[in-house]
């Protein structure tokens, strides 16, 4: 049973109600805490470049929830993967360069896979 952060259970009233932007929040969240300890000279290389697509990821996902007609909601929720897609190989270059290591690995990828799959379900409702 879904239980929305308004309370109301099984009602999605919000964009913050939807599983696929929860789970996306989260993501965004350890982006930022595992980006924080890169070197101070990605600061504005790669950390901004994570941090930016991290936050477009959950942006598009509101962005897309606000939207009228199904053919505006797959576009911006195409966007969020992209998005999505776009961390992902950021976090592979992270960690090809020594600043993630396999245990931040395992709290990115699963979250990475689930978004994914919880956006390609949004997709498949909006059609």
């Amino acid at each position: 049973m879904l239980i929305g952060m308004n309370g109301n259970e099984g009602q999605i009233k919000n964009f913050t109600d939807l599983v696929t932007w929860q789970k996306g929040h989260t993501l965004v969240i350890t982006v930022y805490k595992l980006t924080k300890n890169f070197p101070a000279d990605e600061r504005y290389g790669l950390v901004s470049q994570m941090r930016r697509c991290s936050v477009s990821i959950t942006s598009n996902i509101a962005e897309g929830f606000g939207r009228r007609t199904g053919k505006e909601k797959i576009r911006f929720y195409d966007i969020a993967i992209g998005s999505l897609f776009e961390l992902q190989n950021q976090v592979l270059l992270s960690q090809g360069l020594g600043y993630l290591d396999e245990s931040q690995i395992a709290l990115i990828q699963p979250l990475a896979l689930e978004v994914n799959r919880l956006l390609n379900g949004l997709i498949k409702t909006a059609i």
